[in-house]
């Protein structure tokens, strides 16, 4: 296993491989560590993790589903650019059900809930100007915690299925651009949930992933190499580099 892998982009023994590794590459190609027009042998992740080609090859197929890899046969597998088309159809599934969570917890929050939340914040602010990779990790957290707050794990699943375009644009995101405007939503969020004041919550929560509308063509100016291309004809361009 390559060194140079951070901890938890290792196998861990005794755990299924497949989820494993998709996960795995799911999360380098996200931030950046496999940009767009990466080459993925099957024979060398193989071989490089200690097993066999198959799961590599299903974790490929997923990928591929995903939207983050295009696999040409006798070429092999290079991961695509983001398409921004694909990062607004989820921030439209993710704004809907999020909606609907958050009126969800605002109903019946506790202190207990509003409390951890708030300690997320905090811990936010404190890597905010330090580390993008960090910062997404708690992000993360701080939207499933509401989602099992209303008791809805499968509808952040379905969450998790779509966003993968929508989280690289996230990723660059927090390189490039401050992150206190998004810490200062999270908390206007939290102060609606502990009101229990299911439409400011709504409201704060809507405006919150709507966000990326303003980000995108910002991010898509500064990191072109990053994304797809639309030619006249309308038809995106190709994710490889070649």
């Amino acid at each position: 296993m390559p060194a140079e892998l951070r901890a938890d982009w290792r196998l861990e023994q005794g755990a299924p491989i497949g989820p494993q590794l998709y996960r795995i590459l799911r999360e380098r190609i996200i931030a950046a560590d496999l940009p767009p027009g990466s080459r993925l042998s099957e024979g060398e992740i193989a071989s490089a993790y200690g097993i066999s080609r198959q799961p590599v090859r299903e974790a490929f197929i997923k990928l591929a589903e995903a939207g983050l890899v295009e696999i040409r046969p006798q070429r092999g597998t290079l991961v695509r650019r983001i398409a921004p088309a694909a990062v607004m159809d989820a921030r439209f599934v993710r704004e809907a059900i999020e909606a609907d969570i958050v009126r969800l917890v605002a109903r019946s929050a506790d202190e207990a809930l509003t409390k951890e939340l708030n300690a997320q914040i905090a811990r936010q602010r404190a890597v905010a100007d330090s580390n993008a990779r960090d910062f997404l990790t708690l992000d993360e957290l701080f939207h499933r915690t509401l989602a099992e707050a209303a008791g809805k794990t499968y509808a952040w699943k379905v969450i998790e299925d779509v966003k993968a375009q929508m989280d690289r644009v996230r990723y660059l995101t927090a390189l490039h651009f401050p992150k206190q405007a998004l810490i200062a939503q999270h908390a206007e969020i939290v102060e609606a949930i502990a009101r229990r004041d299911e439409q400011a919550a709504e409201k704060a929560m809507r405006g919150h992933l709507r966000r990326i509308l303003a980000d995108l063509p910002e991010i898509t100016a500064a990191r072109p190499e990053f994304f797809e291309t639309v030619h006249a004809s309308g038809q995106a361009g190709k994710g490889e580099t070649e």
